[in-house]
């Protein structure tokens, strides 16, 4: 394999031996969560109902905690838990006990970004590494080493870094301390998530976990004296786009991040469908196996993430400024999941869950876990008591199908709609 570290700019330092990095997917809910993992995740970050980032995905209650950690370890998968807010002073009342609840519950690791909370975790939670999140905006060696020293098993980089300034900090600091880095999914317009225009506008505060996103309204202006009466802003006669910012996708180039030395491949996401987290996971699994073994991945895995709602991609930071992008920012969305199989047998003889209305002689298309791709047209179904069915209507309705081959359970039917907005 190739080990030199960039495609541009001078390597600072001689090229590190490079070792196969975990994928680490999210997991906003139970459903999420077995989808990442059957889709070939290593590990999966996700919340519990306090103290995440993220309060408005699923998170999990207390039972579903237990439940997440004891089928992810039974499929040799890593469960990492955030706590990652800035908590306050009645917080910080609380975060013992849930603390001693998380280590009992034999989670592999907290996300934090309070260094008090650091200091919590040490205490209450022994048995569990340390993670620093992003938020704590890690941008150098000294950084790294400091929250090494103060207990840190790893460090969530800041997504502000290029390739050179991560080699760097990697051949600064010691290989007890863990890299990780997002390599997809949606970019924050602010410094490392650290944005107040969402508590402004909303009063829903970005930096505990409620953020409503308000980068990416649609804005207009309004004369004091004139309400109601809405004029456009443009900055140019493109729009107006100072806070666009496109999605991050780094899946054409795993092995300058492996060559770079970093640990852990983080899919953004948490609070996106299960279809997102399934199909991003899979991709990323495929092509990372292929970069450990030095080989180019087949195009198809690479073709997977364009199969999910996303923003236009970019490779974010990682090869210098990404300039000002000055087209839409709206969600491509151009396909939709029809079916999930929940049981198919050696003939191909499957049975589905409905999701979305299709129907016979419908073009569609089949993936599932470690499944390539692969297209049919819509046979005649049938529903539960065997009679024929050309559509099913009812939502998560039972029925059965004929493939062209068998599939593992989990694996999805999607066709091509376009949904974006207009």
């Amino acid at each position: 394999m190739n080990q030199q570290v960039l495609k541009t700019g001078e390597a600072a330092h001689a090229p590190l031996p490079v070792s196969v990095p975990e994928l680490l997917a999210p997991a906003g809910d139970m459903e999420r969560l077995r989808l990442a993992v059957l889709y070939g995740a290593d590990a999966v970050y996700l919340a519990g109902t306090t103290f995440g980032m993220r309060s408005f995905a699923g998170n999990f209650t207390e039972a579903e905690m237990k439940e997440a950690v004891r089928f992810a370890h039974s499929k040799g998968v890593r469960v990492h838990v955030t706590v990652n807010t800035m908590p306050r002073n009645d917080e910080v009342a609380r975060l013992p006990e849930y603390l001693e609840k998380l280590n009992d519950y034999q989670v592999d690791a907290l996300i934090v970004a309070d260094v008090g909370v650091l200091a919590l975790a040490k205490q209450y939670a022994p048995h569990v590494q340390r993670h620093i999140s992003t938020q704590a905006s890690v941008v150098n060696y000294q950084s790294a080493n400091t929250w090494h020293d103060l207990g840190a098993d790893r460090v969530i980089l800041a997504r502000e870094l290029t390739l050179n300034e991560i080699a760097e900090i990697r051949a600064k600091t010691p290989r007890s301390l863990q890299l990780e880095t997002f390599v997809h999914g949606a970019m924050c317009v602010s410094y490392s998530g650290r944005c107040l225009l969402s508590n402004y506008m909303t009063g829903r505060d970005s930096n505990r976990g409620a953020c409503a996103q308000p980068c990416r309204y649609e804005y207009a202006l309004m004369e004091e004296k004139r309400p109601g009466e809405y004029f456009p802003v443009y900055e140019d006669e493109k729009g107006t786009y100072i806070m666009n910012s496109r999605d991050l996708c780094m899946i054409d180039h795993i092995p300058e991040l492996m060559a770079a030395g970093v640990d852990s491949f983080k899919i953004e996401g948490r609070a996106k469908s299960a279809y997102y987290a399934a199909i991003v996971t899979g991709a990323y699994r495929h092509c990372i196996d292929a970069a450990v073994c030095g080989e180019t991945p087949d195009p198809v895995w690479r073709d997977e993430v364009e199969h999910v709602s996303h923003r236009h991609y970019s490779t974010g930071f990682f090869f210098g400024q990404p300039g000002q992008y000055t087209e839409s920012a709206r969600y491509i969305r151009s396909w939709q999941v029809c079916a999930i199989v929940l049981s198919c047998d050696e003939t191909g003889w499957a049975e589905l869950s409905l999701r979305n209305k299709f129907a016979k002689g419908d073009e569609v298309e089949i993936v599932g876990p470690n499944l390539r791709p692969f297209s049919m047209t819509v046979p005649l179904m049938e529903d539960r008591d065997g009679l024929p069915l050309e559509e099913p209507r009812n939502p998560r309705m039972i029925f059965r199908m004929q493939l062209p081959q068998p599939v593992p359970p989990c694996s999805i039917v999607r066709h091509a709609v376009d949904l974006s907005a207009k």
